[in-house]
């Protein structure tokens, strides 16, 4: 069931290239009335949309829970690479704090639009050989199961950075040059950070046909214009 009124949105990992990305999305629209931010350090950053609670622990959200009633969007941006994790590590933290987190929230707003931010390729069968794709794929199938008004999955691939922001990872510099050739010669591999956070606003306030937004899907959302 897509959002009546205004968004007042949850917004995690926004010391992060992404979740920075989205709240800079969410507190330039019009339709964003409020953002609760949640982070084990400050962001260093106000607005008078702007609320944030340092919190260390994610997998004991009992200290902060009384806090997180009343929102009816939750852009869940938390995330850490595969690379040189173990599989129980990684799942530890992909898929047992993701669904402690939702489960968390989802007994609090039952009628909350959760997004939850995956990844190009992964797998929802479970039973593929690439592990991260296994676990992204486990956790976005048990976060639909949850009673949530609306669940989605995005799943980016290259995203170009929103230009001065402070969490851009620094390899991404020498890289950005590559965006409109990626753009014209593989357009459905690439998006601009600034459509995946409007496409998370535009379904939590719209709706979407598809749970599951691939590269495409968060393009086209992101870009569309609703009147």
């Amino acid at each position: 069931m897509a959002v009546q009124g205004k968004i007042k949105a949850i917004i995690t990992g926004t010391t992060g290239m992404v979740g920075e990305g989205v709240l800079h999305e969410c507190l330039h629209s019009p339709d964003v009335e409020s953002v609760l931010i949640i982070n084990r350090k400050p962001l260093g950053m106000s607005h008078p949309k702007l609320k944030e609670i340092i919190h260390a622990d994610f997998f004991n959200l009992a200290p902060i829970e009384g806090q997180l009633a009343g929102y009816n969007a939750c852009y869940f941006c938390l995330g850490v690479s595969s690379i040189g994790m173990k599989e129980p590590e990684y799942t530890r933290i992909t898929y047992d704090l993701t669904m402690h987190v939702a489960e968390t929230l989802s007994r609090h707003n039952a009628d909350m639009t959760f997004c939850y931010v995956s990844g190009a390729g992964t797998d929802s069968t479970e039973k593929g050989r690439i592990m991260w794709a296994r676990v992204k794929g486990k956790t976005e199938n048990e976060l639909m199961e949850l009673p949530f008004g609306q669940v989605f999955a995005f799943r980016p691939g290259y995203m170009h950075a929103t230009p001065g922001l402070k969490n851009t990872l620094s390899f991404y510099k020498y890289i950005s040059w590559l965006y409109p050739i990626l753009k014209a010669v593989a357009p459905n591999t690439v998006s601009r950070l600034s459509q995946l956070g409007q496409a998370m606003i535009n379904v939590t306030k719209y709706g979407f046909d598809k749970q599951i937004l691939e590269v495409k899907d968060i393009n086209a959302v992101g870009d569309r214009q609703y009147v």
